[in-house]
């Protein structure tokens, strides 16, 4: 009957949402740093080195990766599958809006606990810690993508190379790709202050929430192009009041519509309006391209 067949067909959407929940896990930090940067060739962005996705491509096939995202978002030509692969392997425009932003608007980040928040690259947490944040995180959904490309960008970044890391003020303009692979020198002590995860948000959550070292709620969550999703949007509104601190801001950047997926800055922007625990406030917006916002979000009831 229609019923019955309306039954089963939400129950396999039921199932088929369970599913794509991924456990959480948190990556350790190897102790060799040269393993971290083997087969890895950098390039440099806005005065920050991150992995050249190419080489990425090339190298990891078979056991390397093993969730496969690598060799399906090559075949499927997609940088996104939803539920498998979440577009961490490529370098989001809005993610360089949010890092002018830090500039233009004077962020403090200074003794401040950050979360980079579906990180990708991780050059928002990079940005953080240089300017002298006591913590960040970096979440991902994909562990490949920690082990790939987070792991290693935040690793060349920290490694000694004649100067130390400092307040990311003085942010250069894109330089030309250096080619040849970075070696690690030491362990810097700022690699101290990192933790990585990966899996759902709300996974994260629960391990971040329950776990034996302590974690303080986050001063500052910041996340880009985290929204283009609607049947995201509980998780992320949920992860954001688990963990941002009461007087805590987030910083989030994205697109003011996302076409094919629906999401889009005012969809999210009306959310947090019904659920009534966040205040929000575009605080920048781009007009250049496709439009792209910058949302400022805190507690209700914080200064």
């Amino acid at each position: 009957s229609p019923k019955l067949a309306a039954a089963k067909h939400q129950d396999e959407a039921a199932l088929e949402k369970k599913i794509c929940v991924k456990a959480a896990k948190e990556h350790s930090i190897p102790k060799d740093l040269n393993k971290v940067l083997e087969n890895k060739v950098m390039e440099t962005v806005s005065d920050l080195s991150y992995v050249k996705l190419s080489v990425v491509e090339m190298t990891c096939s078979g056991d390397t990766d093993s969730e496969g995202i690598v060799s399906k978002s090559v075949s499927a030509h997609s940088d996104l599958i939803p539920g498998v692969y979440e577009g961490g392997l490529k370098i989001w425009e809005c993610t360089f809006d949010l890092m002018d932003y830090f500039s233009e608007a004077e962020i403090e980040f200074t003794n401040k606990t950050v979360l980079d928040l579906g990180c990708g690259a991780g050059l928002l947490g990079i940005v953080a810690l240089q300017g002298e944040a006591a913590r960040v995180h970096f979440q991902d959904y994909n562990s490949t993508v920690i082990d790939e490309i987070t792991l290693p960008n935040v690793v060349a970044n920290c490694i000694s190379e004649g100067r130390r890391m400092g307040s990311g003020k003085d942010r250069k303009a894109s330089k030309p790709p250096s080619k040849r692979p970075r070696k690690a020198e030491g362990s810097p002590d700022v690699l101290n202050r990192c933790r990585f995860f990966s899996g759902e948000w709300s996974q994260v959550s629960q391990l971040l929430l329950n776990s034996n070292k302590p974690c303080s709620k986050y001063d500052i969550i910041l996340t880009s192009e985290t929204i283009y999703n609607p049947d995201y949007y509980s998780a992320l509104h949920d992860t954001l009041a688990q963990l941002l601190d009461r007087s805590g801001r987030v910083y989030l950047a994205s697109k003011v519509h996302y076409f094919g997926v629906g999401g889009g800055i005012y969809l999210f922007e009306k959310f947090i309006e019904d659920k009534n625990v966040f205040r929000t406030s575009m605080v920048k917006t781009i007009d250049q391209g496709l439009q792209r916002c910058i949302m400022e979000i805190a507690f209700k009831n914080s200064c």
